[in-house]
């Protein structure tokens, strides 16, 4: 079997294809065969990578009906199927932070982006896929939908929950129509947006590194190569499931010192 080519003809939908888990996510799905869409809204970060694995780019705002139903349209009209959907777009910003301090406009903006923009992304992908009889969702979810943080983004963790809760309903409600729904929970990763995070507030990076019992963060090819799995035939009895990849921090009550 040429593990490499397990994706071998599949279209794969990515939205925030162009950085972080969404970017390393397209090099994988192409290294193993697959035609990938990039949707961002990131033109020239979009179309860079789009090039970069000679896929096809398209400019969408995830949180709007009709950019994200002609993003799946365009996959499918240019393609020709819609076989996997990897609903990855999201955003963490500075001012989700404490339900004391995080105010409504801030909360929804998350929401908009990190829940709401799933469920959109599901319906336009499900309009295919289940007139196929066949089709992959894995939906970026976080290790912070089954844990609680004592130093929350409390709209980022709501929206993740969310994600996670909708993922397992979707998962149940479609199996028997051939389309499989997982979430994906990554613990942190090593991508611009925790950097950036961090780097303003090293304090913060290291109380959080402390509670992985690898003792690191994540890279983002990890996390692709479980994205990778959820896409392919490999995980064909997966449907409903809370696919965690955190390095042990879901099952540490202490970590090795």
């Amino acid at each position: 079997m040429d593990l490499t080519q397990r994706l071998a003809g599949k279209v794969a939908v990515i939205t925030g294809g162009a950085s972080g888990i969404g970017l390393a996510t397209a090099r994988r799905f192409s290294a193993e065969g697959a035609i990938v869409v990039i949707g961002d809204l990131d033109d020239t970060a979009g179309q860079a990578a789009a090039d970069l694995v000679g896929g096809l780019f398209v400019k969408v705002d995830v949180t709007d009906q009709d950019q994200v139903d002609h993003l799946f349209d365009t996959a499918f009209e240019a393609y020709g199927s819609v076989d996997v959907a990897f609903n990855n777009a999201g955003i963490s910003p500075p001012d989700d932070d404490s339900i004391e301090t995080t105010e409504l406009p801030a909360w929804q903006k998350v929401q908009d982006v990190n829940l709401k923009s799933v469920y959109l992304c599901c319906r336009a992908a499900l309009r295919h896929m289940v007139r196929q009889g066949s089709g992959s969702i894995i939906n970026t979810a976080s290790f912070v939908a089954v844990l609680g943080s004592a130093t929350s983004q409390i709209s980022y963790t709501a929206s993740k929950g969310g994600v996670l809760a909708m993922s397992r309903e979707l998962g149940v409600q479609f199996a028997r129509q051939g389309i499989r729904v997982n979430a994906l929970c990554p613990g942190p990763v090593n991508t611009l947006l925790l950097q950036e995070l961090f780097s303003k507030d090293p304090e913060r990076a290291a109380r959080r590194l402390v509670h992985i019992p690898i003792g690191r963060f994540a890279e983002p090819e990890e996390l692709a190569a479980a994205v990778a799995f959820l896409a392919s035939d490999d995980s064909s009895f997966m449907t409903g499931t809370t696919f965690l990849v955190d390095g042990g921090i879901s099952s540490a009550y202490v970590t090795p010192e």
